[in-house]
Formats: structure tokens, sequence, C-alpha cells
């Protein structure tokens, strides 16, 4: 996706303006968090992958090809990081102490059990682009140019995997 505002912040922040980083990060954060999360599946090392990959990203931001699709080229750090994460640790035995928390009933436990139904059933487009528009709060039309999908499929995906989601919770009794 070519935003012109974000690559006037990139250019700027190349040129040492560190003050530009804070609507870099405010444009993409989102995007960067969900595409960590949805392979390590944990919000606290998802957030310690969102700012590894931020470090890796201002460490070789002189490697981003103007003009390119950025938040993409973020998110694909992102999950590159989640992955060697994963690889790294999973033969030591982790342990989630919010693993179980959404069985007590309030209403900000009850996001993540939806985010794990989402993450089970859903395919990972269907996951990424219901995370991205209903989540993140991106237009479809973003979301489009973030994903390099045409604004249709996006929005078809987007309504398949709400369909989706809401027969499964309807099952489930939630």
């Amino acid at each position: 996706m070519f935003n012109d505002k974000l690559e006037r912040a990139i250019a700027k922040f190349l040129n040492g303006d560190k003050t530009a980083f804070a609507y870099i990060y405010e444009n993409t954060h989102n995007a960067v968090y969900f595409a960590a999360l949805y392979v390590v599946k944990r919000k606290h090392e998802a957030e310690d992958i969102v700012q590894e990959t931020y470090l890796k990203a201002v460490t070789n931001l002189s490697s981003y090809k103007t003009g390119t699709n950025f938040t993409a080229w973020l998110c694909k750090i992102a999950k590159n990081a989640a992955l060697n994460y994963v690889k790294k640790y999973s033969r030591e035995q982790l342990t989630d102490f919010e693993a179980d928390s959404y069985k007590y009933g309030t209403y900000q436990t009850e996001l993540p059990y939806i985010f794990d139904i989402a993450q089970k059933y859903l395919s990972e487009d269907e996951y990424e682009i219901l995370m991205l528009c209903q989540v993140a709060g991106y237009k479809r039309r973003e979301v489009s140019a973030m994903l390099g999908m045409p604004i249709g499929t996006v929005t078809w995906k987007n309504n398949e995997a709400l369909k989706k989601l809401k027969k499964i919770i309807k099952e489930e009794g939630i």
C-alpha cells in the first residue's frame, strides 16, 4: 500500500527527525501486533515481538524500498520474528497465566477466547482480514492495499469470516 504520509514520515525519520517515528508507529502497530499474535497466539509474547519488530525495522530502515508496502514489510518482519520465537521456545513448557481466564466471564477476558476461536476455525487470510477490519479498525480499502488483494475479495472474506465466527459462537453457546 502506498501511503504518501507514511512514506514522508519514513523519509523524515531517515533524515534524522526521530519524532516521525510516532506517526509511523501509530499507523502500523495494529497490523504488526496481529501479525505476531496470529503466529504466537499469546498476547504478551506478541507484544514483545512488536517491540522487537520495530527495533529491527529502525535498524534496517534503509533497506526498505520507498514506494512499496511499508506495513506489509513490517508485518513480514513481525511474522519472521514470531516464527523464530516459536521455533526457539517450542521445546520449553511455557506457562500462560491467561490461558483459562475467559472462563471467568468478564468482558475483558472473553475477547481473547473469541480470538482463539477465530484463529482455530478461520483460514489465515480470513483471520488476518477480520483482525485488521474489525479489531484494528482499518477500512477495507486500506486492508486491500496492505494485503495486495482486490477490495471485493477483502469484503467477501471479511463477511464470510464474520458469518463463520457468528455460527461457531452460536453453536458453542457463547
